[in-house]
């Protein structure tokens, strides 16, 4: 029913001494009169996202909807770039989110704001089909009120876990970083292999990592190929840069 694109791929990685990364993954789905994306990255990505959904002839305009897993500024803080898009987020993380003090956290407070004034934006629960085929699972333990989005209409089914699990490595370990209830995070977590283990062949699009999928084993294999690098001037010449390929240890 959706034609899937991953249009930013999330990275497993954080930064070591310049506060958060952010470097998370942005998918569009198009498909039943819709044009969607599931979360929007940070102020950072705006290049890049443009670039993608020109490349797809997408314009801004274009995009009737926005699925936000959680509130984090990493996922959500685009969503005003979109005007015509109606913006699904979970009821319990708008609360949780509103009544969060402006503080050193991630949460972006004029972007909340923003989001709770919006007449576009819409309050979800568990359960909830936002777009048809698409369906609403709560995830908390990241944030109070994450949510995972179950595309069900697709063949092979799709699974967008958020930061519910960010990672290949946090879906192994069944141990998440950075959450605020590590209890409810390993639930989660649980119930996210469920729902992949169910359909064989289930697609898995996690925060911070690249899409997967099960091997016959029931092992996470990657799907694709990861691209990240960082290019740095070090020398007197402006021509001249040193590129770090962060793909691989």
């Amino acid at each position: 029913m959706y034609t899937l694109d991953v249009l930013v791929q999330g990275y497993p990685g954080k930064s070591v001494c310049h506060g958060a990364l952010g470097w998370s993954t942005i998918a569009l789905l198009r498909g039943e009169g819709r044009v969607a994306l599931v979360d929007v990255g940070s102020f950072g990505v705006r290049p890049e996202l443009a670039k993608q959904l020109a490349a797809r002839g997408v314009r801004r305009e274009d995009v009737t909807d926005i699925l936000l897993t959680h509130a984090h500024w990493d996922h959500s803080v685009n969503a005003p770039l979109f005007p015509n898009a109606t913006v699904w987020i979970g009821a319990a993380e708008m609360a949780w989110a509103e009544a969060e003090p402006w503080d050193f956290n991630a949460l972006p407070e004029l972007h909340v704001r923003e989001l709770a004034q919006n007449p576009r934006t819409r309050r979800i629960a568990a359960g909830d089909e936002p777009l048809p085929g698409i369906h609403a699972i709560a995830a908390p333990g990241h944030t109070p009120g994450c949510l995972v989005y179950y595309l069900a209409a697709n063949d092979p089914p799709v699974i967008f876990s958020g930061d519910a699990a960010k990672n290949r490595a946090e879906m192994l370990s069944m141990a998440a970083d950075m959450t605020m209830d590590a209890a409810a995070s390993e639930s989660s977590m649980a119930g996210i292999w469920s729902l992949w283990r169910a359909v064989p062949g289930t697609l898995l699009v996690p925060g911070h990592d690249l899409t997967m999928r099960l091997d016959a084993e029931g092992h996470p294999e990657y799907c694709g190929q990861r691209q990240a690098a960082i290019r740095s001037w070090f020398s007197e010449d402006l021509a001249v840069t040193a590129e770090f390929d962060l793909t691989a240890p």
